[in-house]
């Protein structure tokens, strides 16, 4: 048995979920071991989808465009019904000025994970591969595992767990969590394949049947897609009983195509749970990606999510780890992501059943009326501000939460997402990269901008920034006011408050009431000298 090991955190799991907290880890300075029983990332597809609200959260680290590199941006879908083309729908506006990823990325999770654990690594850490965990106890002041790597076991002592183990989590087993929710009928089909057919490899094809759709994802590569369909009310088989030729014969049939798909490189058969956990926390054990949600593929939600879930929970570990907040601050990633799990199942549940329910009703205007309006309604202003935020997450928001603090009324509220938007040809982003709070100023006068930098400097060096910027016409317009304000900014980029009042009262107040920030320490060391944030 090897000696026992200390740490801040435990990861179990190194899927995109596990990975990702790793980096955000890293980004804050936060010890962590994380542990997987594969022998390394995954080489199938699997998730394919990456959404604009993942690519912002992987700019702050550099590593949106090198996945933007490794993918293919889609924005148009080819809609096709009884084999035949029936419109090509423009999506490429949807997203026009609201993100700087305003498009899906089709990048498949083989690539995804790699670059994640090519970072993990270039920092000097690493994921435990073919690592399980047999058994863990927590207590209200650690956690401590046992875990076998080939024949030699160890104990862990972390302050923290967060179980990023998958559908089936041990984890969430042995919390005694319950997974609530329910199975669809109707088995799915996943390939991924190389094709030659009358299309060009440029957009997303859907093919829309009575009682079902198939779709075809382009990927990187000569002739790749992956095609995603589902099988018959009546098919009696079940998962990893059906061969790959009655896959492509389902496929076939559905769409009505002439198809040579002449290289399979992966698929899978597989049944879609709509399910949610009934707490996303207990003790210092967290979890999070598909050991707390999972639901239908439909939307391209479920990796993003699970990133999403880590980025949440990242900068609360780190403030309490660094003793600048009170532990209770944990209890609110429950309360933020288990709401937002809440909605993303109902969201996917509908969407699965727009594309797939047999009513007469809908299939009727999913076969016949839907293609024939489809670029209309797409572009609809009103349809825009729904469809992009929803889809790509960007919309997704922790209003009327503890976090949240209405202190003035504005178009923009506490809990959103801070909105995008460039300032002399700059992205808003561009300022937010530290891992830290965010104060930014727009439109105060120099000296008052001055004063307040120098206080915040001096009160909340590693904790907090300030950035003094001017009020553009795009600014005032998304906020719905041109007079001088004040925004502070979580770490993970969400809005705290917005303010016209005096900012550094609300500021203070903020850190003491909500976040339950412990005594200053003086003389704090910047995040930037220590190069990570929430420096002691």
């Amino acid at each position: 048995m090897e000696a026992n090991l200390k740490t801040d955190v435990l990861i179990v799991g190194a899927g995109p979920t596990g990975l990702a907290l790793a980096c955000q880890l890293i980004r804050y300075g936060i010890d962590f071991v994380i542990i997987d029983k594969k022998e390394t990332t995954t080489p199938y597809s699997k998730a394919i989808g990456v959404q604009a609200r993942t690519l912002e959260i992987y700019e702050q680290i550099d590593l949106a465009q090198p996945l933007v590199n490794l993918g293919q941006i889609t924005k148009q879908v080819r809609l096709l019904e009884g084999g035949k083309a029936r419109a090509e729908v423009e999506l490429g506006k949807l997203g026009e000025g609201r993100s700087p990823y305003p498009y899906l990325l089709i990048a498949e999770q083989g690539k995804h994970e790699a670059l994640l654990y090519q970072y993990i690594q270039a920092h000097g850490r690493d994921v435990r591969w073919q690592t399980t965990l047999e058994n863990f106890s927590h207590s209200e002041t650690s956690v401590t595992a046992n875990i076998r790597t080939n024949d030699e076991t160890q104990t862990i002592e972390a302050k923290y767990l967060v179980a990023c183990d998958g559908a089936r989590s041990s984890v969430r087993t042995t919390l005694g969590l319950e997974f609530e929710g329910s199975t669809f009928e109707r088995l799915f089909y996943v390939a991924d394949v190389q094709i030659n057919w009358e299309f060009p490899h440029d957009m997303l094809t859907a093919c829309l049947a009575k009682d079902r759709s198939t779709a075809f994802f382009p990927m990187a590569g000569k002739d790749r897609y992956r095609i995603v369909g589902v099988f018959p009310d009546d098919t009696d088989k079940k998962e990893g009983e059906i061969p790959y030729e009655e896959v492509e014969q389902q496929i076939r049939v559905d769409t009505e195509l002439e198809l040579d798909i002449y290289k399979v490189n992966w698929f899978s058969t597989y049944r879609v749970h709509s399910r949610k956990v009934n707490k996303f926390s207990k003790g210092r054990c967290f979890l999070a990606g598909d050991s707390a949600h999972i639901h239908s593929p439909a939307g391209a939600q479920g990796m993003n999510t699970g990133i999403q879930d880590g980025y949440n929970l990242a900068w609360k570990l780190a403030l309490v780890l660094r003793g600048h907040a009170d532990p209770i601050l944990l209890a609110t990633y429950d309360e933020e992501r288990s709401a937002n799990a809440k909605r993303l199942l109902e969201t996917t549940d509908r969407m699965f059943d727009l594309l797939m329910n047999p009513a007469w009703l809908l299939s009727f205007v999913r076969t016949q009326i839907f293609p024939h309006v489809a670029n209309f309604v797409v572009g609809l202003d009103t349809v825009n501000q729904f469809i992009f935020p929803l889809i790509s997450q960007i919309g997704i928001n922790y209003r009327n939460r503890t976090l949240s603090l209405d202190t003035d009324d504005y178009d923009v509220r506490a809990g959103d997402r801070m909105p995008y938007f460039l300032i002399g040809g700059k992205s808003i982003y561009d300022w937010l990269h530290q891992p830290s709070f965010h104060l930014l100023t727009f439109a105060y006068p120099q000296s008052e901008a001055q004063f307040i930098k120098s206080e915040i400097e001096r009160e909340y060096a590693g904790l907090a920034d300030c950035q003094t910027l001017p009020l553009p016409p795009v600014a005032a317009e998304a906020f719905g006011t041109d007079r001088p304000f004040s925004v502070l900014l979580r770490p993970d980029n969400y809005i705290a408050f917005v303010t016209e009042n005096d900012c550094l009262s609300n500021l203070r107040a903020y850190f003491t009431d909500v976040i339950g920030r412990l005594q200053h320490q003086p003389g704090a060391s910047s995040a930037t000298e220590k190069g990570v944030g929430f420096s002691n």
